[in-house]
């Protein structure tokens, strides 16, 4: 009979000692994961390997008429990646051109987006006459990318003017003959 009551008093003892050990189990379980997103601001000109380009004017072949600027150039592209910090509600390009040509303005105009990107892309702002100071040419930049290389962003469009092109500030009698003058336009994302 003791070896009854101890074979029955073991099998309640393992019973309620298994019984503790699952009743720390349920139906469902949790954990925690940690996600990092990085803070993005990356912009470049494409194709790359060709983004030098060269505009000029032709000289008139009859007195009395003026200068003619060479064909806009539209070989460029806009390129960015962005993920906006929680802090700033928007991006935006800003463009400038390092030297003023005396006679000469340089328009440029950028596309609405296009190609492989996504994202909320910005906004052109239309024809802008380069100068020193920095200008807004694309705007509402949140968290987006265009796609990379050429056919993907916002395709540029380089035009010259003589004098007082369309939008222009320059005055034809500030023209100065000049066989090669070298300007460099520099394009900044900046938080808005």
């Amino acid at each position: 009979m003791n070896k009854l009551k101890l074979t029955v008093a073991m099998s309640l003892f393992a019973a309620a000692i298994s019984g503790n050990l699952s009743a720390q189990d349920s139906n469902t379980d949790s954990h925690t994961i940690t996600i990092s997103v990085p803070e993005v601001a990356l912009v470049d000109i494409e194709p790359a390997a060709a983004k030098n380009i060269t505009l000029g004017f032709t000289a008139p072949t009859e007195a009395g008429s003026p200068i003619l600027p060479s064909a806009a150039n539209t070989t460029l592209w806009l390129n960015y990646s962005t993920i906006k910090s929680d802090t700033k509600p928007s991006r935006s390009v800003s463009v400038k051109l390092n030297a003023i040509i005396p006679g000469i303005d340089v328009h440029v105009t950028a596309a609405a987006p296009t190609g492989a990107g996504a994202g909320a892309l910005g906004t052109s702002a239309g024809l802008l006459t380069l100068s020193a100071a920095d200008q807004t040419i694309i705007s509402g930049i949140g968290s987006a990318y265009t796609g990379n290389g050429a056919n993907n962003g916002h395709n540029l469009t380089y035009a010259l003017a003589a004098g007082s092109g369309p939008g222009g500030v320059a005055s034809y009698s500030d023209l100065l003959a000049k066989p090669s003058i070298l300007a460099t336009v520099v394009y900044t994302l900046i938080d808005n």
